[in-house]
C-alpha cells in the first residue's frame, strides 16, 4: 500500500486474484513485441465488456503482482502500453526507465 493512495493501493482482493488476475495475464502472454501493446485503458474497457469490475489503478495493482511474482517473464511496458519482449537490451532499457522513475 502506498501512503495517501491507500483507497486505491491496497493489497489484491480475491476476485482480482482470482477472476482478474488469470484473464490479464491470459491476455498479455498474447502481447509480444511493442507492435502489439495494449494500454491500460483497452484492459479495463475488454474487461468491463465481458461483465467484470475494472480501473486503472487498480489494474496496474494486477500488473504489479504479475510482475512480482514473475507470471510473465520480459512483461515491459511503453506510451503505447504492455507488451512481451524476449530481448535482453529491451529488458534493461526498461528497467533503465524505471530506476530513472524511481529516483
Amino acid at each position: 500500500m502506498i501512503t495517501l493512495f491507500e483507497e486505491i493501493t491496497y493489497e489484491l482482493t480475491e476476485y482480482e486474484e482470482s477472476t482478474l488476475l488469470p484473464i490479464v495475464v491470459r491476455g498479455l502472454k498474447n502481447k509480444h513485441g511493442k507492435e502489439n501493446a495494449i494500454t491500460n485503458k483497452k484492459i479495463c474497457e475488454a474487461l468491463i465488456k465481458i461483465g467484470h469490475k475494472a480501473n486503472g489503478p487498480r489494474l496496474r495493482k494486477i500488473i504489479h503482482h504479475i510482475r512480482v511474482e514473475q507470471l510473465i517473464v520480459g512483461l515491459c511496458c511503453n506510451s503505447n502500453g504492455y507488451y512481451v519482449t524476449d530481448s535482453f537490451d529491451e529488458l534493461n532499457k526498461y528497467m533503465e526507465s524505471l530506476a530513472q522513475r524511481i529516483r
